[in-house]
């Protein structure tokens, strides 16, 4: 889908393929013609936008073979097109558990930085010939521990490379491909000041931040100040993801902890954030998995509201008496499209957790899915146009 901002700007909007498992090539074209036509047909629009995940073998057969010209007349088929893709998980992601997996390879290892690169080049062949550029989202360098100043030298050293590779890749192909480092709760770079401090000096001419909106919403950070900070760092808003998390006012109630016990599963990770005092700017307690924050000696003490890092559907409210962060999206989206100049022109919707949520909520087969994910779309660029942008395809 695209939208146009008064200031001129084509935003794109499209949904992240990696709420389907995918790991081979074959598999991934299934997932297009079976998910793409399905959900631009129920949407009514020319064009919908795809958020590929490539996992690594998937992207480095994607360079080595001929099936990237098949995968492109999948797309074209189908109404489908590619601005942007997802390049945080490596591979594995809808493994039985996932869990810390997920971050790895960091930045530090060097197959991040091949894997990268690989997504760069096939991005690079997959953008329309309309689209200003591209963009990946990445890992947040990595896991906090074990961090350490070595660690941080070598993660800059491979960033530069990027970089360095990115440009020569403009210089061949005439598309720019900019990395996003996607701020994560329990990750080195956690918040917005984080990425202000860890990606000082950077390229920003390649490589910025992925602003998540749910990741925003754990850590209650205010939208604005995180993108006036990153504004006043130089930090460009390589693209931003839609998405909401899980909150609740009262996690004492023994009714809120039933409830968000069903939530707790052994695939992902599901970081828990509660404020210290009940001011904004307090610090925040938290905790790296929801069973943690529930039960054991090191449990949260659920004075203060929790926030989970569980995105949930964007367009549905939890049963109570949880709910969702759908109103911290709304102002994440109005700081980033609402202002007389847009932020980010890629925006993507990001609920990979639909085969994980209590049984109840999950979607019927096929079908169930694309109705949902159809939905999440609808209900954001409504938002987008009530931000006063309007959707031109």
């Amino acid at each position: 889908m695209r939208l146009r901002h008064g200031d001129g700007t084509v935003v794109h909007l499209a949904y992240c393929t990696n709420v389907h498992p995918t790991e081979d090539v074959e598999a991934l074209i299934d997932q297009v013609g079976t998910y793409g036509g399905r959900i631009r047909a129920r949407l009514g629009v020319d064009r919908l936008g795809l958020g590929l995940w490539l996992p690594a073998p998937v992207a480095a057969r994607l360079v080595a073979h001929s099936d990237l010209t098949r995968l492109r007349r999948v797309l074209d088929d189908n109404g489908l097109e590619v601005v942007t893709l997802n390049a945080f998980p490596y591979q594995g992601f809808h493994d039985p558990e996932v869990k810390k997996a997920v971050y790895h390879p960091d930045w530090v290892e060097p197959r991040r930085l091949d894997y990268t690169l690989n997504c760069a080049w096939i991005l690079s062949r997959l953008l329309p010939d309309d689209a200003a550029r591209g963009s990946i989202s990445s890992v947040p360098l990595g896991w906090r521990s074990p961090w350490d100043a070595d660690r941080q030298r070598q993660s800059r050293e491979h960033l530069d490379r990027l970089a360095d590779e990115l440009a020569k890749i403009e210089t061949e192909t005439g598309r720019t491909i900019r990395v996003g480092l996607e701020p994560e709760p329990g990750c080195v770079v956690e918040t917005g000041a984080d990425a202000v401090e860890r990606m000082a000096g950077v390229d920003t001419k390649h490589i910025g931040v992925c602003v998540d909106a749910c990741h925003l919403a754990v850590q209650f950070e205010q939208p604005g100040t995180v993108l006036g900070g990153l504004a006043g760092a130089g930090l460009p808003v390589v693209k931003a993801q839609a998405s909401a998390a899980l909150h609740v006012d009262d996690p004492a109630q023994p009714a809120a902890r039933s409830a968000l016990a069903a939530y707790a599963e052994d695939r992902f990770l599901h970081q828990v954030r509660e404020p210290s005092g009940d001011r904004p700017g307090d610090e925040i307690d938290g905790r790296d998995d929801l069973p943690e924050a529930l039960a054991g000696h090191g449990a949260l003490p659920g004075r203060q509201p929790w926030r989970v890092h569980f995105h949930v559907p964007v367009h549905e409210r939890p049963e109570p008496p949880l709910t969702a962060t759908q109103d911290h999206l709304n102002e994440t989206l109005g700081a980033l499209f609402g202002g007389s100049h847009a932020v980010t022109d890629h925006l993507e919707v990001e609920t990979y957790t639909w085969s994980v949520l209590p049984e109840n909520r999950r979607p019927e087969g096929p079908d169930g899915l694309a109705d949902g994910l159809a939905a999440e779309l609808r209900w954001v660029a409504d938002r987008l146009t009530e931000n006063g942008l309007t959707l031109t395809g």
